[in-house]
């Protein structure tokens, strides 16, 4: 097998949900040892967030959602009970002998346990501490919890997000993905590989705190930046863009299609194709500041150009005209794809109760240390006896002791 990136890392996933379990995810796939904790009989949330459930080899549900398979492979779960004793002595020692803990608890609710960052340091100076909450740590909504649909409100994403006002189907549209989460696990992924390196240079580890709000709020990009320089709030505008005219989509004559036009030799071939060149010769539309500030004439004519061809011509004449284009896939489409399958990016990985697992693979490319995809997302409690046993020397009489404890 390949070597992987961070072969002999472990990291504790103290973690549920999404943000922070996508965050662990990555770092296993990049061959880290993520022990992924779960509450005794319960486990993570996510578990239970079906239909769809993982089908066992019966063709029964299992107790698996396909939400949780998502963010939990390359995994080993251990079920320990975080509010007794006896668990919260399991993961200290198991923090002990880990590079990276990883948490998503309301703030301060794990310092009751004696689990938070400066009690687990004094077990192991070099750890590597990573919270994730909705407001971060401080500020005077530190304490509230945090959810990606309120993120997505909160932080202004759905302000920019959906038709306008003053369109059919116009107001606010959250993304249709928990975008806020998944971005905040990129985020963390991101910290904690700086965090690993500046211990390979210094030996000395560290505490990050991410917060959902300060990653929404962040990733909104240009139009940060385009309110900031202007004073002016964004506003919607559909599939639209703000800066870039014609960069939409448009309804050919059988389907929709994405045309995004990114300079203004390209307007001119989506002109020319299209049969209506003096579109471009008009100086109302002849550069692109022009076509942003006349869009409310020009995407009209735009429409009714594209409306006269089924979308199969539009992708052929624009793709040979150097024009980007695509049509607007469901995800039966899009894993159908010839280059998505060409890329990979489906795998399937054993598991002992329901055969091959389909999942999404890691989108990463490595030269020399790819991604793997070793473990399909676990059983709850499938590896408890495996992680005690192995690295807290727990006996078999010890393992049935502490499940007697909880």
């Amino acid at each position: 097998m390949a070597r992987t990136s961070l072969e002999g890392i472990r990291v504790l996933d103290l973690s549920r949900v999404l943000a922070a379990p996508w965050c662990g995810q990555n770092l296993a796939d990049l061959g880290a040892d993520v022990i992924k904790v779960e509450r005794p009989g319960a486990g993570d949330d996510t578990r239970s967030w079906g239909p769809p459930f993982l089908k066992a080899r019966d063709g029964s549900d299992t107790a698996d959602a396909a939400y949780y398979l998502a963010a939990n492979r390359n995994k080993r779960s251990v079920e320990i009970d975080l509010s007794c004793e006896a668990g919260q002595q399991a993961v200290r020692e198991l923090a002990a002998v880990s590079d990276v803990v990883l948490e998503n608890y309301k703030v301060g609710q794990l310092k009751k346990y004696g689990l938070d960052y400066e009690s687990l340091r004094k077990v192991n100076p070099s750890l590597i501490y990573c919270s994730v909450t909705g407001f971060g740590q401080t500020g005077p909504w530190a304490h509230r919890a945090g959810y990606d649909f309120i993120i997505q409100a909160l932080g202004g994403l759905m302000s920019i997000t959906g038709e306008a006002d003053d369109r059919p189907g116009g107001g606010p549209q959250k993304v249709g993905v928990a975008v806020s989460d998944l971005m905040t696990g990129m985020f963390a992924t991101q910290a904690v590989l700086a965090a690993l390196f500046h211990r390979e240079r210094t030996g000395e580890g560290q505490y990050i705190d991410v917060a959902l709000l300060d990653v929404q709020v962040a990733m909104l990009a240009n139009m940060n930046t385009n309110y900031l320089v202007s004073g002016q709030p964004p506003k919607r505008w559909g599939n639209a863009h703000p800066n870039i005219v014609p960069y939409q989509t448009f309804k050919a004559a059988d389907q929709w299609i994405v045309v995004a036009v990114g300079n203004d030799e390209q307007y001119r071939r989506f002109c020319e194709a299209g049969g209506r060149p003096e579109l471009h010769r008009d100086e109302r539309f002849a550069r692109n500041a022009d076509r942003v500030r006349n869009r409310a004439i020009l995407v009209p004519l735009l429409e009714q150009m594209v409306a006269t061809r089924p979308a199969e011509h539009w992708i052929a004449a624009l793709e040979a005209a150097g024009v980007p284009c695509g049509p607007i896939n469901d995800l039966r489409q899009v894993f159908e794809n010839p280059q998505v399958q060409a890329r990979g990016l489906r795998v399937d990985i054993e598991r002992e109760d329901a055969g091959p697992v389909k999942l999404v693979g890691n989108p990463v490319k490595m030269s020399a240390t790819p991604p793997s995809h070793r473990l399909p997302p676990p059983r709850l409690g499938e590896h408890s006896a495996e992680v005690l046993g192995a690295l807290l020397g727990y006996d078999d009489a010890a393992i049935r002791a502490a499940a007697g404890r909880g």
